[in-house]
């Protein structure tokens, strides 16, 4: 099974809806794809899945289940395990990969999906809709 990582900051709300999506459409589509997903700062959030990620899942008809049942830090395994690694917002990102893991700040992916203090909810899960999660599986 190829793993892919999406790397957000809390490990609540973007990089969530995107390993929920992604799973979802694998799955369908009997790829040997899986994704799972990290955080750069999961002390900066409380709980265990945003409300909003959860209601935009229900919204598609996509389960819980295509999710983790809880927030995760990023490790230096995770990024070594995964064949193709997503940071959500480079803007956001990419500051935090060259402060914890600079060996991998260059080796990444970086999409443009704004956390909430830039962008209102649906125009932010719309954004990793169009990013494509399924677009991100190499060919």
């Amino acid at each position: 099974m190829n793993l892919i990582l999406f790397i957000c900051t809390g490990n609540y709300y973007r990089s969530r809806f995107a390993e929920a999506l992604f799973n979802y459409h694998a799955e369908r589509l009997a790829l040997p794809w899986r994704a799972f997903s990290r955080g750069l700062a999961i002390h900066l959030v409380d709980g265990d899945l945003s409300d909003d990620t959860a209601a935009a899942l229900r919204s598609r008809g996509i389960g819980l289940a295509h999710t983790a049942p809880t927030r995760v830090a990023l490790s230096e395994s995770d990024l070594q395990r995964a064949v193709q690694v997503i940071a959500l917002d480079e803007w956001e990102h990419r500051p935090l990969m060259r402060e914890q893991f600079p060996e991998w700040e260059r080796r990444i992916r970086y999409w443009s999906v704004p956390d909430l203090d830039r962008a209102a909810v649906d125009d932010a899960l719309r954004l990793t809709v169009s990013g494509g999660p399924l677009r991100a599986v190499p060919r």
